[in-house]
């Protein structure tokens, strides 16, 4: 995978006409060159259902007079840019006015409407009917016809269908298309089915080329799914709903499954479709720097008109970031996540959960919650799912409302009696019922408590705050001490507020007693009663903050990582085994929220930013620099090897490289 990528969205109406008119190869190469750009995905399909090419597999665009996809791709080769080809796999409004009957149904008989478009917009098609063989004609023309660098398939990914063919395959099984689990289990196998058979066209023509399957979300707990790619595009445009926050969470995931992958973000103002919308540069240079600094590559999506010409404004603001990318390229290649935490997806368990299928698509905030509070904790940590090693870490954390089952109880008891430390929090800890705690934590849980809001007063000073009764506003647990030590109090209100007893504007406030534990510290963890990633996620309330910082501050005493930075900054730190390197990335941006849309634009540098590291490795670091200015960095060694060193200068994105003796 190159590291520099365009996502070039083409999706042209019909009733538009002189289609790459001014469509130039010299203007086309001049703008890549200007976007530093490296691998650029063109369009062979759009969502209109039109070919840019000619085609016997589908038909070209009405107003296309020349082979735009085949001129595409000759015009990148010859100045060394790759060129995967973009097909739309589940969109086809062309067909779908032809054939209704293929597309897919709801329980009412209603075709699905994909909601990021405005309607009138596009229809979706099942591929559990005649449509997936005309769609794999359509792949295999291209793959036969053209030297595509991969194929990227988009609208995919597993559906509930009723359509005439779902209802008439779960009726021959002898299952009715009323019941959910049934019509679930036909949309997996459908979509196994599809990507199983797209592989074997593809192989048949030329064994290995990469293909991505675009879903527009990479399931945590879903390995399966995700190695029916041969790598991993994640979209996650910030300004288009997705915010600053889902990158993150999705590539600390991404980079423990050993695939590569990139970090998919968009030129727009907004998100995909739109025209004439630009980001401020330094808000691309900071999504760029922060895929670098999660392991991942760049992509950057953009829409060419539909004359062809390609957009000087947006190869301009391109290459403001790509060239810094480039410059970064060495040390950003066969990476590996270091991390003393894991977090244990709550999206992975509940797919994992043997008795948990209701759980599957609830609302989740948790994971975005723990992924914001480690961040602006500064911990080094990965996202990870039920089979991975946690032996591998010091910390593990169960966010909110992880279930535990039999065999997640024997991993987890293992871990703790090798020496690791659980977080948990809310009703994590719980069987899939949710009527029995069945974590050794020092507690007993009682139930639900029925106040709500509560209060916690706790044992310790909280960060910047100080002794108090703090409001917790969303649900919590009632426990008692079984071997565990408390470290705060749940407080209850005199009353919930109602019609009919209620006091002041909000809530009723403290009755200032003591209701039991609402935090509770055990040799094998820490448990706090509240569901505190969810409520930040939603709320933002330090008190949440400060409570999982102390729990860490005692269960990891001495993190691999320490510096300065403010909350907003980010640091990781990557392992390049080849080169017997570790790579710490620092970066600081502030998106301000305009409206509904979260957007970058003054990026104020740092000055002198401490960090000290204690690595896993046992050899000394011989050298310390900055990259790519190669600037040699002084540094310290103290106790048990750490390593401390300043950054006198930080603005948006500095990486910091130690070389192992």
């Amino acid at each position: 995978m190159r590291f520099r990528q365009v996502h070039l969205d083409f999706h042209t109406s019909e009733a538009i006409a002189g289609i790459g008119s001014e469509f130039s190869k010299s203007q086309f190469q001049s703008m890549l060159r200007a976007g530093h750009v490296d691998s650029i995905t063109v369009f062979s399909k759009c969502h209109h259902g039109w070919a840019y090419h000619p085609s016997e597999a589908n038909e070209m665009h009405p107003h296309l007079s020349f082979d735009l996809l085949g001129e595409m791709i000759a015009a990148a080769h010859e100045i060394g840019v790759l060129t995967p080809v973009y097909l739309s796999a589940g969109l086809d409004e062309k067909l779908a006015r032809r054939h209704p009957e293929w597309l897919i149904r709801d329980a009412e008989d209603r075709t699905r409407w994909v909601k990021d478009f405005m309607t009138p917009g596009y229809h979706e098609f099942c591929f559990n009917t005649p449509f997936l063989d005309i769609l794999l004609a359509q792949i295999h023309e291209v793959v036969s016809r053209y030297d595509a660098d991969g194929i990227f398939l988009d609208i995919v990914g597993i559906r509930k269908c009723r359509c005439q063919y779902c209802v008439a395959a779960l009726r021959a099984d002898g299952q009715d298309p009323r019941d959910e689990s049934a019509v679930a289990a036909l949309g997996e196998r459908t979509y196994l089915n599809y990507a199983r058979r797209v592989r074997e066209t593809i192989d048949a023509v030329k064994p290995g080329l990469p293909v991505f399957h675009n879903s527009g979300h990479q399931r945590r707990g879903r390995r399966d799914l995700a190695r029916v790619n041969s790598h991993l595009e994640l979209e996650s445009l910030p300004t288009g709903g997705w915010g600053y926050d889902h990158f993150p969470l999705s590539a600390r995931y991404a980079q423990t499954l050993g695939m590569e992958f990139l970090g998919m973000t968009g030129k727009f103002h907004t998100s995909w479709g739109e025209f004439g919308g630009y980001k401020h540069p330094n808000a691309l240079r900071f999504e760029a720097a922060l895929s670098l600094a999660h392991g991942a590559r760049c992509s950057i999506g953009d829409q060419l008109h539909p004359t062809g010409l390609m957009d000087e404004a947006t190869y301009a603001l391109i290459g403001a970031a790509y060239a810094e990318v480039e410059s970064k390229e060495l040390w950003c290649t066969a990476t590996e996540s270091v991390a003393d935490i894991a977090v244990l997806s709550l999206e992975a368990a509940r797919e994992a959960c043997p008795d948990g299928q209701e759980l599957k698509g609830r609302r989740n905030l948790a994971d975005a919650g723990v992924v914001r509070m480690l961040t602006e904790g500064h911990y080094l940590f990965d996202i990870v799912d039920t089979l991975s090693d946690f032996g591998a870490y010091k910390v593990l954390i169960l966010p909110d409302e992880v279930p535990v089952w039999p065999e997640l109880a024997s991993a987890i008891a293992e871990f703790t009696a090798g020496g690791g430390k659980v977080l948990a929090t809310g009703r994590s800890g719980l069987n899939a019922a949710g009527d029995a705690f069945v974590l050794d934590l020092g507690l007993n849980w009682k139930g639900t408590n029925p106040y709500q809001p509560a209060y916690f007063r706790p044992d310790f000073t909280p960060g910047a705050l100080l002794p108090a009764s703090y409001v917790m506003y969303g649900e919590g647990q009632l426990v008692e001490l079984n071997g565990g030590q408390p470290l705060g109090c749940l407080e209850n209100p005199y009353f919930n507020r109602d019609v009919f007893t209620f006091c002041s504007h909000q809530h009723t406030p403290s009755a200032k007693e003591d209701n039991g534990p609402g935090m509770v510290e055990s040799e094998n963890g820490i448990y706090i009663a509240w569901d505190v990633f969810s409520d930040y996620a939603d709320g933002g309330h330090l008190i949440l903050k400060e409570m999982v910082l102390h729990a860490l501050s005692r269960l990891l005493p001495e993190p691999a990582l320490r510096t300065r930075l403010p909350a907003r900054g980010i640091t990781t730190l990557q392992y390049q085994p080849a080169e017997r390197r570790y790579v710490n990335h620092l970066l600081y941006a502030a998106p301000v929220l305009k409206g509904r849309i979260e957007v970058i634009e003054d990026i104020v540098p740092l000055r002198d930013v401490s960090v000290s590291l204690r690595l896993p490795s046992p050899a000394p670091v011989q050298r310390v620099y900055l990259a790519p200015s190669m600037t040699e960095l002084p540094f310290t060694v103290g106790h048990g090897g750490e390593i401390g060193y300043t950054v006198p200068y930080l603005e948006n994105h500095q990486m910091v490289v130690l070389e192992l003796a």
